[in-house]
């Protein structure tokens, strides 16, 4: 029950938003009664100095499913109590506990969950976290959230200290660059954070390295000519509908990116939320930029697990040329409305529309006589259509 003391000072660097999270917890545990460290054999309390809370620090050692059962009774009996363990344990060895003994009787129990994604991926895949994401957001009640750096840690903790149900809150191992200045407002939990305005491509991250690579991304894109803009979305779930909707109310192409397997993560909430709204307008095409379907048996650093399977800005700016034609070759740009009629991408004649123009619809210019194909209908985006092999066999 020992340890040293939590950090009072400013931190020279950036820090790791588990070290973030220990001192802000033992803070919090010398003004909440009611707050309680669970600790299962992690390395991170040792030395740290509870002081007058030394009594609600516990560590069970390596046995995350008795772990979640006793933070369960704990919240039961009004503890707000705080569980420390790797990702890859939380999520699965301990998953049925979360799901039964915690949400299903909504019980405010945070579990934080370190080395998520492939922060530990020198361990190899018995300690990778791909799915954590997923199997979390599944389950009714739990609040999600990945905060991106130091600063988001603290803001996302406070804003969760008195939440009425469960929280997952994923944390990466080693320290990460803070976020650039900028961002519109402070990370607010659910509600997308604006790190970046864009107009025809959105770049929506999670987590801190896949939310850089966006960045770096854009910045690429932007020397093309590209409007990219880059949203932090560092709650998960509840995921920001809304804000999701409207920042890409004129996109031609959005892209997720994330620390995790492609099924069940960012990219498939951006998908739900995408697929099922009902405004006629909309992004032309959705990229997610994931970890494949693999178990990763590789072992290494996560920058060069994530470089491994296409994860980096390069790769990223890439797949959205290979979709949305870089400045030189821009598709025509019109919203409708406009009295201006839209042209040719390729002679710039005046393009003829009917009024219920669709999506990916194909139409004919009359004057060079080019097939071009509908990217966008708000705003109406024109390109040339693709060529169509036609495999007549041997």
């Amino acid at each position: 029950m020992t340890a040293t003391a939590a950090a009072a000072g400013p931190a020279v660097g950036p820090r790791a938003a588990r070290e973030v999270y220990r001192d802000w917890l033992v803070a919090r545990m010398q003004t909440d009664p009611l707050a309680v460290c669970l600790d299962s054999d992690t390395g991170l309390f040792n030395g740290t100095d509870f002081g007058a809370a030394a009594d609600r620090y516990l560590d069970v050692g390596i046995a995350e499913h008795t772990l979640m059962g006793v933070a369960a009774g704990l919240a039961a009996d009004g503890f707000r109590p705080y569980v420390t363990t790797m990702a890859a344990f939380a999520s699965a060895r301990a998953l049925e506990a979360v799901k039964l003994d915690i949400a299903y009787n909504a019980l405010p129990v945070r579990i934080v969950a370190t080395h998520g994604g492939m922060s530990a991926g020198h361990f190899g895949p018995t300690h990778h976290a791909l799915e954590d994401l997923g199997t979390m957001r599944a389950l009714p009640g739990m609040t999600v959230a990945v905060p991106a750096d130091a600063r988001s840690t603290r803001s996302l903790l406070d804003q969760t200290a008195l939440l009425p149900g469960p929280l997952y809150l994923r944390l990466g191992r080693r320290p990460t660059p803070d976020l650039p200045p900028g961002a519109d407002a402070p990370a607010e939990l659910g509600t997308l954070q604006r790190l970046r305005p864009g107009r025809h491509v959105v770049l929506v991250a999670v987590g801190p390295l896949p939310l850089h690579t966006a960045l770096g991304a854009a910045d690429l894109l932007s020397v093309d000519g590209h409007d990219a803009g880059v949203l932090h979305a560092h709650t998960l779930k509840p995921f920001d509908a809304a804000g999701l909707l409207a920042a890409t109310e004129d996109a031609v192409v959005v892209v997720t990116v994330e620390e995790h397997w492609a099924t069940g993560g960012l990219g498939s909430a951006v998908a739900e939320l995408l697929a099922e709204a009902t405004a006629p307008s909309g992004p032309r095409r959705l990229l997610r930029v994931a970890v494949p379907d693999t178990f990763v048996s590789l072992a290494g650093d996560p920058e060069h697990l994530l470089e491994h399977y296409g994860i980096t800005a390069q790769a990223i700016a890439g797949r959205v040329r290979e979709t949305f034609p870089p400045a030189g070759q821009h598709p025509t740009d019109l919203t409708r409305g406009h009295h201006t009629m839209p042209t040719c991408p390729e002679c710039a004649a005046p393009v003829t529309l009917s009024e219920d123009l669709r999506g990916s619809e194909i139409v004919d210019c009359s004057g060079c006589q080019a097939e071009l194909e509908v990217l966008s209908v708000h705003p109406i985006l024109l390109g040339l259509a693709p060529e169509v092999e036609e495999d007549w066999g041997e």
